[in-house]
């Protein structure tokens, strides 16, 4: 039998070995990642904003990453879906959101039951692109102004398409009813595509949504455009006046396509995968297309995504609590 010498001698040589490969074991290394395909979670159906450009970018980023990305849309709870999941795949490193980063920021005001939190479970990877919100109405609603849709609201009922409930157009269409006195029944879908095809159809007359997706179907006649969200006019659709040059002064609002990683991501693999992304993004031929269709290149950095992050959630906080919307 081992004397208690030997035993303590025993040990410590275990210590020392397990301190020796700590100290040895290599770090997070960013050249040899990815070592298979990435996920690029969409949290909404295809053919809204996220999936349009999820799409555009999966090809040149999988050649420069060396492994396939593959767009995987998984819809429901206004994104929260989505985001949980990949927020949960916290020691994957291979699974990415592409998501409405304001909108996602808006979540935690709005529902009560979250399975995740966004500020911890998430971080910034990089912002890609700014779209404007595009108010629109079906081509029979006669108005052609907003004062004009808002006074048509106090007389009969309009039906006002949403993404979901407290999603950031449902909260830009209560912004804009908390400063004019409009009238809206909103009616919420699962997405950007599902809502727009109502209003094509005529079940809505009312839509707020992104202009990437929007403005096809303004160009083809299907839709009628009444203002655009954006600070100032857009060169690609000059004629439209700005919701905050009818009347609703400053208003801004759009959706903000981006891409987050969990939280536990190694900062080396987020910066390298920052670095690809703007330089897709912003490469001639992808800003060529993306502002074909009313979508500005807007890039961030990690560290810029994570402050825009924080600073929406405060912004729309105000707007959910004035409104009094809390979901389950």
């Amino acid at each position: 039998m081992a004397s208690r010498r030997q035993f303590v001698q025993l040990l410590s040589a275990t210590a020392l070995a397990a301190v020796g490969a700590a100290v040895t074991a290599p770090a997070f290394a960013a050249d040899a990642w990815p070592t298979r395909p990435i996920r690029l979670v969409v949290p909404y159906p295809a053919g809204g904003s996220s999936d349009i450009i999820a799409r555009l970018i999966s090809k040149p980023l999988g050649e420069a990453l060396g492994q396939p990305v593959v767009v995987d849309n998984r819809p429901g709870a206004n994104g929260n879906v989505g985001a949980g999941f990949v927020a949960q795949s916290a020691n994957d490193n291979h699974t990415l959101l592409l998501c409405d980063v304001g909108a996602l920021a808006i979540s935690p005001s709005v529902y009560t039951k979250l399975t995740f939190d966004p500020a911890k479970d998430l971080k910034g990877v990089a912002m890609l692109a700014y779209s404007p919100h595009m108010l629109v109405v079906h081509p029979s609603v006669k108005a052609t102004t907003l004062k004009e849709l808002v006074e048509m609201s106090k007389r009969e009922q309009v039906n006002f398409a949403v993404t979901a409930i407290g999603s950031a157009p449902h909260l830009a269409g209560v912004a804009v009813q908390q400063a004019t006195g409009a009238q809206w029944q909103y009616v919420p879908y699962k997405g950007g595509a599902q809502a727009i095809a109502d209003t094509v159809g005529g079940t809505a007359q009312v839509l707020m949504n992104g202009m990437l997706a929007t403005l096809p179907h303004v160009q083809s006649g299907k839709l009628k455009a009444i203002a655009v969200s954006k600070a100032t006019r857009m060169p690609l659709v000059g004629q439209l006046p700005t919701i905050a040059e009818q009347g609703v002064a400053n208003f801004e609002s759009g959706t903000w396509q981006g891409v987050m990683a969990p939280s536990k991501m190694p900062d080396a693999a987020v910066q390298k995968l920052s670095t690809e992304l703007i330089r897709i993004i912003r490469s001639p031929e992808v800003r060529a297309q993306l502002a074909g269709q009313g979508a500005e290149v807007v890039t961030m950095t990690p560290a810029e995504t994570n402050k825009f992050f924080k600073t929406e959630q405060a912004r729309w906080a105000t707007v959910v609590q004035k409104a009094g919307i809390k979901l389950d």
